[in-house]
């Protein structure tokens, strides 16, 4: 089973989504979200180490959070479409993967917690 975590906002003490599963291995950072129906809300995927995402097998659109390795937000790509999209950022160490809408609130700079669930 994979490992879950909360993601928390550290500027505003927001919790970000809350089962969050962590993509760390090969075969898990393959298949990131490819082939799946939706995201519920509080859900995402924490795929690390990555720098640049794609959306082909996607069925719905995402945020794309790119963190450096401290956790801080470099770049927040807000509603990356299915099929077409791409997302990078220079120097990233790992993204969360969001539904649409749900990174409203971060801003580069924000530093993300990461509290085991």
């Amino acid at each position: 089973m994979a490992r879950t975590v909360r993601v928390v906002n550290t500027r505003t003490g927001n919790v970000v989504a809350d089962r969050v599963a962590v993509a760390d291995s090969f075969w898990s950072r393959f298949r990131g979200l490819m082939l799946r129906r939706t995201l519920e809300p509080g859900e995402g995927l924490l795929i690390q180490p990555c720098s640049s995402i794609h959306m082909l097998f996607m069925r719905f659109a995402i945020d794309a959070v790119f963190m450096d390795g401290d956790g801080r937000v470099l770049r927040v790509a807000r509603r990356v479409r299915p099929w077409v999209g791409l997302a990078a950022a220079r120097g990233a160490r790992a993204v969360i993967e969001l539904p649409a809408g749900a990174a409203e609130e971060l801003a580069g700079g924000d530093l993300l917690r990461f509290e085991p669930v």
